[in-house]
């Protein structure tokens, strides 16, 4: 009789019980499925992790509610005759691997740190997918063994040209979160606007953070003349700081110079060549007017303010920008000519400025390095765009923009180096070649199946250069993104095969698998209501839309 309600009840516990699927983005290294039963995950279950995985255990109970309903109770101390998930840190795994075992007994993840937990919990919340209330969900038996190929996994926002709330940069971590990113790129300043609070400065924000108008269109002649602004207090960013790290996500932020600083000089003109007057920048592209490289106070300045910066973040990256710096003005300016002459150099005319070929000029490399000695005597490191890679220190980081060909040469320097060309990883460019029916007013065309190619570190690549690339990035630049639906447009469904790049090993990779199991992932991104690109799905398209 005893015997009979047993099997009674696990029939019960059966009824409404949902399958789920290991067939994830990013896709682990290793799925050996096992014989056995599997593991029935209902509200008897408990969570089980010691007192340095709260965090993460109080992650994995909450995506369990929400995309399941089933809440779940956390538990320090192991009992008899309760099922388990249990999460556990072990020195024999990679640092931010994991291994996921499945059994009828119970769930089991050991990371080689809390994010390799964090990350296991991941691969459990995307195998769920959108399951909807379910009185129990069966786990069939597996041994995933998992860990990055890169340790850089990144995505940047740009928050300079168009400003968004504090909500939605943390809901754009939470995405970063999802696809096994650890690194959050944050383009504070630019031309159009200066975002964040510097105490020694105030001009920056009451001045900088804000502009009169906006070009239309791809930079017309007609400005809106709508006043457009707002910044990151120091707290607000210290808590998206905060927010960021619980999710094992570093935010790296950018303060560019000694170009795109036409914000910061409309606040303190003396700063500049020319004196100004400067107002902060209606439309796109590059300005003549930057930083003053022949003025002591502009190191003063640019000291000042990364000196907040590195107090706010504790990144040990900082990054520096230091691409697009015309030197027009320098050549007409007498304190930036006695720079040049006590160098020994001269300052060459640029007036036919290309950002593609720029090459670093010699004041420029004179003021990176005097910013790089800085960070460096503060403990930090600088990352740059590959136009600093000339003349700049070894120990410079080089984001690889213009291409991958300026990375592969800056890691064959032996400089660690970042990936992320405009050929694979410009988010803001169209996702199709039907430009009418684009949100975005960006020229450029990468589709995801061009995202999902891309190798950061190829075989053409020495050995000995590939130990230097540190791994892989995308960016949404947002002269032509102004609202937070665009952003998660533009960011996917491309993030989540940058997610795969960043992640899972060359070898292992194909894309038309990879496509059946993002149609299966996309129903999270229905289910927290994220905006996304449906060209993979013209089923899911607008209906009845007018053809041109």
């Amino acid at each position: 009789m005893k015997k009979l309600l047993v099997v009674i009840f696990g029939l019960m516990l059966c009824v409404g019980a949902k399958a789920m699927s290991y067939d994830v983005v990013p896709l682990p290294q290793s799925i050996q499925m096992q014989k056995g039963e599997p593991f029935l995950l209902n509200n008897q279950v408990q969570i089980l992790a010691s007192e340095s995985l709260q965090t993460e255990a109080a992650f994995l109970r909450s995506y369990l509610k929400e995309l399941t309903g089933l809440e779940l109770a956390l538990s320090q101390k192991r009992e008899k005759k309760v099922s388990y998930i249990e999460l556990a840190i072990s020195p024999n795994t990679a640092a931010e691997g994991y291994l996921l075992t499945v059994s009828k007994k119970g769930i089991s993840v050991v990371g080689g740190s809390s994010a390799g937990v964090f990350y296991g919990i991941q691969t459990i919340r995307k195998a769920i997918a959108e399951n909807g209330d379910a009185s129990a969900i069966e786990f069939p038996a597996v041994v995933i063994t998992d860990s990055p190929r890169f340790s850089w996994r990144g995505m940047h926002l740009d928050c300079s040209r168009h400003f968004f709330s504090v909500e939605f940069v943390k809901k754009f971590i939470d995405l970063l979160a999802l696809h096994n990113m650890n690194t959050f790129h944050w383009h504070l300043t630019d031309d159009q606007g200066w975002r964040i609070e510097i105490k020694k400065y105030p001009k920056l924000t009451t001045i900088g953070s804000q502009r009169s108008g906006t070009v239309l269109g791809t930079n017309s002649d007609l400005d809106d003349g709508i006043p457009h602004g707002g910044f990151y207090t120091q707290q607000e960013a210290r808590d998206i700081v905060k927010y960021a790290a619980e999710r094992h996500i570093t935010v790296v932020p950018e303060i560019d110079m000694p170009g795109h600083m036409l914000a910061a000089l409309a606040c303190y003109p003396e700063l500049g060549c020319t004196g100004g007057p400067y107002q902060v920048g209606h439309y796109w592209g590059v300005y003549t007017d930057v930083l003053c490289v022949g003025n002591l106070k502009v190191y003063e300045f640019v000291e000042g303010v990364l000196g907040e910066i590195m107090d706010i973040f504790p990144s040990e990256v900082i990054h520096i920008g230091g691409d697009e710096t015309p030197t027009v003005k320098w050549q007409q300016c007498p304190k930036c000519q006695a720079l040049s002459k006590k160098l020994g150099s001269t300052v060459t005319s640029d007036e036919e400025f290309s950002p593609l070929t720029s090459k670093l000029s010699p004041l420029q490399a004179h003021f990176t390095k005097r910013v790089f000695d800085f960070l460096t005597s503060n403990h930090r490191r600088a990352l740059g765009w590959d136009e600093i890679l000339d003349g700049s220190p070894q120990d410079a980081m080089i984001m690889s923009w213009r291409g991958t060909a300026p990375g592969a040469q800056a890691a064959e320097l032996g400089h660690d180096v970042v990936m992320s060309p405009t050929t694979y990883c410009y988010f803001d460019y169209l996702q199709s070649e039907e430009r009418i029916f684009e949100p975005s007013r960006c020229d450029g065309f990468i589709p995801v199946e061009k995202v999902y190619a891309l190798d950061p570190a190829p075989d053409s690549i020495s050995v000995e250069a590939r130990q230097h690339i540190l791994g892989v990035q995308a960016n949404i630049w947002t002269e032509y993104i102004f609202t937070e639906g665009m952003v998660e447009y533009q960011a996917l469904p491309r993030m989540s095969a940058l997610a795969e790049v960043a992640w899972t090993n060359q070898e292992v990779r194909n894309y038309d698998a990879f496509v059946n199991r993002l149609t299966r992932f996309s129903s999270l991104y229905e289910f927290y209501r994220y905006q996304y690109a449906k060209h993979l799905w013209p089923e899911r398209q607008l209906p009845n839309r007018w053809q041109f």
